[in-house]
């Protein structure tokens, strides 16, 4: 079964959200209106709604650093990883944790990032160099 996921979210300023999501992501921009915008989110729909964001805290481990709690992210073929890395270092995106590769050389070998939009929502991305290898033990 193929199927998009859809996540909606709380953001303070839907322009600036538009800036980050459509310029600095480079998602294309669905239907809106004047509290409310959609995503393109690689392939995954959200929508980004006026309102306070969600309480995070760094209690996830990854590694020996703590990252924010919840968070969702995308998974990426390596080649859209490392573009995705190169174009946040470029617009100057502080990452929660800086792009490097996990379980190298081991099952699940994945590279990953942590960073958060203007809102303090956190995202991770992770890629690999086989998308079937997501799941490997």
């Amino acid at each position: 079964m193929q199927s998009i996921f859809h996540l909606a979210f709380h953001v303070r300023d839907l322009d600036a959200a538009r800036r980050f999501y459509g310029q600095v992501l480079g998602c294309a921009e669905g239907r809106s209106t004047g509290t409310w915008v959609d995503f393109d989110f690689f392939g995954h729909q959200i929508s980004l709604h006026l309102g306070e964001p969600f309480a995070t805290t760094r209690t996830g481990r990854v590694g020996d650093a703590m990252v924010p709690m919840p968070h969702f992210g995308i998974v990426l073929a390596l080649p859209d990883w490392q573009a995705l890395a190169k174009r946040l270092k470029a617009a100057e995106i502080e990452f929660v944790l800086e792009p490097q590769v996990r379980f190298e050389g081991q099952p699940g070998e994945q590279w990953t990032m942590f960073f958060c939009d203007p809102f303090g929502n956190p995202i991770e991305a992770k890629g690999f160099r086989s998308l079937a290898a997501l799941y490997d033990k």
